[in-house]
């Protein structure tokens, strides 16, 4: 018989409930406690009859436990980099019914949800959180810490810059360049290059906030 692999996840919230029912799943993981790094009056309650323990207190799983972060905000960076100083180490999780090529790469602390799809040679950065559904396409580099929501669509050939934020159902057509911690709101369609830090929305979608 071989022993499920320790994890605890990173934040009590909403989608630290929704991440513990999808690792549930996967018969090669078991969650061990919830961890908490912003109201310690969560400490000492249960999520899903897990403990939840202050993050300073999560450092006795470091040897035998490894962490996903569940968080889809980019708040995920700060959270991880206080976890890993910790010395606790990134699983790579993907759901049983995702489809991720044998030729795509996804470096530590990634999280591939039910049905999405991860195509040949595209490379996913650290700690990105892929939502139900969520498609990117062949030859794509993915940086570290993007969301990519439920139903959005990254294309062939993008290079999505670090902290990218891909709402909901939005589209990104193939060969952009998208700037490093760009929100691309729900439901939009992307079809040129995005600088940097900013918002952009709408069919086609149009930068509106920078």
């Amino acid at each position: 018989m071989v022993m499920a692999k320790g994890l605890i996840i990173l934040g009590t919230r909403m989608l630290a409930e929704e991440m513990f029912d999808l690792i549930s799943e996967i018969k090669d993981y078991e969650v061990a406690a919830f961890v908490e790094n912003m109201d310690r009056s969560l400490v000492g309650t249960e999520i899903e009859g897990r403990p939840v323990v202050w993050i300073d207190d999560a450092v006795k799983y470091a040897r035998t436990h490894a962490a996903i972060c569940a968080l889809s905000t980019t708040h995920r960076r700060k959270y991880v980099e206080q976890a890993e100083g910790l010395g606790l180490k990134l699983a790579t999780v993907v759901h049983p019914l995702a489809r991720v090529s044998s030729r795509a790469t996804l470096a530590p602390g990634c999280f591939v949800s039910a049905m999405c799809i991860v195509s040949t040679k595209t490379k996913l950065g650290k700690s990105v959180f892929m939502n139900r559904a969520a498609t990117v396409g062949h030859h794509t580099t993915i940086g570290d810490y993007c969301t990519i929501q439920p139903g959005a669509t990254v294309a062939g050939a993008i290079q999505l810059g670090e902290d990218t934020y891909v709402g909901m159902r939005a589209t990104v057509i193939e060969r952009l360049k998208i700037g490093r911690g760009a929100v691309i709101a729900a439901g939009a369609e992307v079809a040129e290059d995005v600088p940097g830090r900013v918002v952009v929305m709408g069919v086609p979608a149009k930068v509106v906030k920078r």
